[in-house]
């Protein structure tokens, strides 16, 4: 404070909400007020964008029953808005139309609305679907500071600032539901600090943080003032709620917080973090007692037992061996070590009686013709079927183990591998996996250091590699990711120093494999090219490259 002067008192509510629960939301909501209130003294608390509904809450809408909840949660939420500000997200209906919007409670009324301007449509966003955009700006009195109010995307375009500093603002609150991709967290600092030097602004970032089906929410909430400086960064992956200073003395600024995390997290570390907490929120906020995974001694089901383990605790997780004729000594010895290190209940099972009979089954119509990959399929089935029951029984998810580098080439089986509910690797190449696996073994050394040396199998036939199909994954990823992520054609990767029908063969992979993906579990979104909600492909389709 500055001579006795009591500044502004800002509470961010970086919350982790749930899409579709509006009476919990609004509880939770409601108590995070009477804390900011009651306990930090706050003069105003934030929340983030759509707090009411959770984001994204798609089709939901659109349902009139859902309209009516949000009317009589924003009820309740007056009731409580005296002696403290709320700003909050909600849709807003108005004659037949409606805004993603942001609301000013004061003195037990909605004292001012605003409605979001840019509404993205790209990627895993699809706001023009839902809303209508806003085209005013809105500025109120904040204890004598003109401060203005905007929505995620508003902050990404610069005529949003531009035009609340033109209205007199001096304080900008932007609200968000921005989802994690990789380097995301640098890239939102860079805008802020952009918009800054345009508009004079000092702003306020609050961003969700949480687990939405494929999406994931960081949380990294800032505040920078009108110079650039970064006075504030809250945890990344963690909920909370932060109070932030805000000086009328002299020229407005934020009275920088003692200590400011670094939030200097590795590459992977972040990575990590932000699919830890897209299985926990999954698995939880859908009420599945725990996590059922087939452990086959692999980099792929070892990193995916670690990654559930860490989300979920030991105690809710099981792991299941099935081993048939070709799985090796060491991929059952690495299963146990692994499983004894994370200290999880490891069943084993042999797929082999189901496997014989099935093939037997076949006989009459397999006569004359040669064993081939569908012996190989029919042992992934087997597997299915046995996790799929295992999860029948006690309720637990089953948390598939394909990574991104298997689904965009189809080097998975349909209701085998693939089958379950949840696919926490469904973004990561297997590069990213060696990588993931070498750093959570710098943690605690858990994943056996086989696993990650020797070289990948099925182990569904004699001597199997997995590079008796596929290209060297160090070559197959980078090849992936031009084709996929940086949309580049196949003369483009040649040109870049790839062998040509290499580059042809990964291709056509890709491309005929559509089919399998669109049936693939939902996994935590990591990249700006995940499978599902960024990338949407036809699976009948003329077109070749």
């Amino acid at each position: 404070m500055i001579q006795g002067k009591r500044d502004i008192l800002i509470a961010l509510a970086q919350l982790n909400l749930c899409v579709g629960d509006i009476t919990g939301n609004t509880e939770r909501i409601i108590a995070a007020v009477k804390l900011a209130k009651n306990q930090h003294r706050a003069d105003v608390i934030v929340f983030p964008e759509l707090t009411l509904t959770g984001y994204p809450p798609e089709d939901l809408l659109y349902r009139p029953a859902f309209h009516k909840r949000v009317d009589e949660a924003l009820i309740k939420l007056c009731d409580c808005a005296r002696g403290i500000d709320i700003i909050v997200g909600h849709p807003h209906y108005q004659n037949n139309r409606i805004y993603n919007t942001c609301s000013l409670l004061r003195g037990g009324k909605i004292l001012h609305t605003y409605h979001k301007q840019y509404l993205p449509n790209y990627g895993v966003f699809d706001e023009k679907r839902y809303f209508q955009p806003g085209a005013a700006s809105c500025v109120f009195d904040l204890k004598g500071v003109p401060t203005a109010i905007s929505i995620c995307e508003d902050i990404w375009e610069k005529e949003v600032c531009l035009q609340a500093a033109a209205a007199g603002a001096k304080l900008m609150i932007n609200i968000n539901a921005s989802p994690y991709h990789v380097d995301k967290i640098k890239l939102r600092e860079q805008i802020l600090r952009q918009r800054v030097i345009e508009s004079g602004l000092n702003i306020v970032y609050l961003n969700l943080v949480g687990g939405q089906d494929e999406l994931v929410f960081d949380g990294g909430s800032m505040a920078m003032d009108c110079k650039g400086n970064l006075n504030f960064r809250a945890p990344l992956f963690e909920e909370g709620i932060h109070v932030l200073e805000f000086s009328t003395a002299g020229q407005d600024h934020f009275l920088p917080v003692p200590e400011i995390p670094e939030q200097s997290m590795s590459h992977e570390e972040a990575i990590y973090k932000a699919v830890v907490l897209g299985v926990r929120d999954y698995v939880h906020k859908n009420a599945f007692p725990g996590a059922i995974i087939g452990l086959s001694g692999g980099i792929d089901s070892a990193l995916t037992l670690c990654l559930a383990v860490d989300a979920l605790g030991h105690e809710n997780v099981e792991a299941v061996m099935m081993a048939s004729r070709y799985t090796s000594v060491m991929s059952i010895e690495d299963a146990e070590t692994l499983a004894t290190a994370l200290q999880v209940k490891l069943h084993h099972l042999s797929i082999e009686p189901p496997f014989t009979t099935f093939t037997e089954c076949l006989n009459p119509v397999f006569a004359g013709l040669p064993v081939d990959s569908t012996e190989e399929n029919i042992q992934a089935r087997c597997r299915g079927v046995m996790l799929m029951a295992i999860s029948n029984k006690t309720g637990k998810l089953v948390l598939t183990t394909g990574n991104k580098s298997e689904m965009a080439v189809g080097y998975t089986t349909l209701y085998g591998d693939m089958a379950g509910g949840f696919a926490p690797l469904k973004d990561l190449s297997k590069t990213l996996v060696y990588s993931l696996s070498l750093w959570r073994n710098r943690q605690s050394q858990v994943i056996p250091r086989r696993i990650i040396e020797r070289p990948p199998t099925a182990e569904l036939r004699e001597n199997q590699l997995d590079q008796d199909s596929l290209p060297p994954y160090n070559i197959l990823d980078q090849i992936l990711e031009r084709y996929i992520e940086m949309d580049q054609s196949p003369e483009d990767i040649t040109r870049a120093g790839f062998d040509m029908d290499t580059v042809k063969k990964v291709v056509r992979m890709v491309d005929r494999n559509e089919y399998k993906r669109r049936q693939a579990a939902p996994g935590v979104r990591i990249t700006q090219r995940a499978f599902g909600r960024d990338r949407r492909y036809p699976i009948t389709s003329g077109y070749r490259e």
